[in-house]
């Protein structure tokens, strides 16, 4: 009788386990759509030249640096070209790490030169991510 009772524990564990996965793994992908969307509109925006667009993406603290959506737009123009006007983009990984989301974007720029953008999130109270961060590096051997 014991052990009968210890199989329908373990087997109850794993199948919780197997949900709490599940649904962890849903919850990755919801948020990977999402951010992966966020970096797409604000791309489209810098292409389209709609600044106010592109800078509404832009958490608050980001915001607060750049108090303008024309300050914020001279910025991305002089520090982060190859994003404001890519000719290709690709997405890389999301990672999950203790200061939020980072997102992988391989972009290339007018040039032929590749690049990978580390966009970082903040999730605002109303459940919205805004992006807080981008890091670009030159990324050598990527082609989109």
């Amino acid at each position: 009788m014991c052990v009968s009772m210890f199989r329908k524990f373990a087997v109850g564990c794993l199948l919780g386990l197997t949900v709490l996965f599940a649904a962890q793994g849903s919850a990755v992908a919801q948020d990977d759509a999402k951010l992966k969307g966020i970096v797409e509109k604000q791309i489209a925006a810098f292409r389209a030249g709609d600044a106010e667009a592109a800078y509404g993406l832009a958490a608050p603290m980001i915001k607060r640096m750049f108090p303008s959506p024309d300050r914020f737009i001279d910025m991305v123009k002089r520090g982060y070209a190859p994003v404001y006007n890519p000719s290709a983009v690709a997405f890389g990984s999301l990672r999950e790490t203790a200061k939020g989301p980072i997102q992988e974007v391989y972009v290339t720029d007018a040039k032929g030169q590749q690049w990978l953008a580390l966009y970082s999130f903040e999730q605002q109270a109303d459940g919205t991510w805004k992006i807080s961060g981008c890091v670009l590096t030159k990324s050598p051997g990527f082609s989109a």
